[in-house]
């Protein structure tokens, strides 16, 4: 296996760096898209060569191509392939332990949409909005059939009624557009190879940017919803200290971290960003982030095709030396 096979190892770390600029700069709708299937690519790409690394180990045990009936030459395989053994067995390894992350999450992701869909079907009444009484400022969509969004009574408290309408078209977007698929496959993305966790946390963030510009665009005011934003950021850190209960929805699951110790526009976490963001010129594109992480893209996919080549090259020989013995 020449160097093509390591090379979609090392993409990832590329685009890591290239994930927060993109989402920064990049129209929301447009980085979300790009970044959950550059994440799923990339993962796909990595956990191909290690499988591919893993089958040039399999190949030189003698005692499997005895049990297949000597369909390949294990000697011959141990003196064409440049890989050492050692690495082979470490390809294995880590192949093993991306598809039990990869099997882990997507069964705990399985059990959170079932959950989140009985939650929605359970609730009063027939309308999408649920008004629950809670002192509590929350806000947040449970997908489901139908979707559902659940305000408690102190965030509506907290709001005017033309900030609710900001709230209520904020969590609509992220219902219409599906947005709790975007961050499931780039979770999964990340599960499988953890060097792409910085491009799932950014498409966390740029779903939020998505419903802030969904919000902003039914409700005619930018500006407008970088107010609500904040507003209900103050209205959930406070309660948040008396109730000591996390945010999600409205202002992302990253509040509930801390985040919104910092609310001054410009600040380092994700909820001063999308005020920021809010409060500038809408962007237009960025082509140098766009072009990178799609060049990325189309690397991994031909170096994995040029190791799957190679591969192919080395079983065939494998084989012709069975034969001619």
């Amino acid at each position: 296996m020449r160097v093509a096979v390591y090379l979609p190892l090392l993409f990832p770390l590329l685009a890591a760096l290239i994930a927060r600029p993109a989402g920064e700069r990049l129209p929301p709708r447009q980085a979300t898209w790009l970044l959950t299937v550059g994440a799923l690519v990339l993962a796909a790409g990595s956990t191909a060569v290690l499988g591919m690394l893993a089958i040039t180990g399999l190949i030189r045990i003698p005692l499997l191509a005895r049990l297949a009936h000597d369909h390949w030459s294990a000697h011959a395989a141990q003196s064409h392939d440049p890989a050492a053994f050692s690495t082979a067995v470490l390809a294995g390894l880590l192949l093993a332990v991306a598809a039990a992350m990869a099997g882990r999450l997507l069964w705990r992701r399985a059990r959170a949409l079932a959950d989140c869909a009985t939650e929605a079907a359970c609730l009063p009444g027939r309308d999408q909005l649920v008004v629950v009484e809670d002192r509590a400022a929350e806000a947040y969509a449970l997908p489901g059939r139908p979707g559902r969004i659940v305000v408690s009574t102190g965030m509506l408290e907290a709001l005017d009624p033309a900030e609710r309408e900001i709230l209520l078209a904020h969590e609509r977007a992220h219902l219409g557009h599906h947005h709790y698929l975007f961050v499931a496959f780039a979770q999964l993305a990340a599960a499988a190879n953890p060097l792409l966790r910085p491009l799932a946390d950014t498409v966390g963030y740029t779903v939020e940017r998505w419903a802030d510009e969904s919000a902003a665009a039914a409700t005619g005011s930018r500006e407008r919803v970088a107010r609500t934003i904040g507003k209900a950021a103050i209205a959930a850190k406070r309660t948040r200290a008396r109730n000591r209960q996390p945010l999600f929805g409205f202002l992302g699951a990253a509040a509930a971290r801390g985040v919104l110790d910092r609310l001054r526009p410009g600040g380092t976490g994700p909820v001063p960003r999308r005020v920021t963001a809010l409060l500038a010129p809408r962007r237009r594109g960025h082509l140098l982030s766009s072009s990178a992480l799609i060049v990325l893209l189309i690397a991994t996919g031909l170096c994995a095709a040029e190791a799957s080549h190679d591969l192919e090259s080395l079983l065939e020989l494998t084989k012709r030396t069975v034969s001619r013995g």
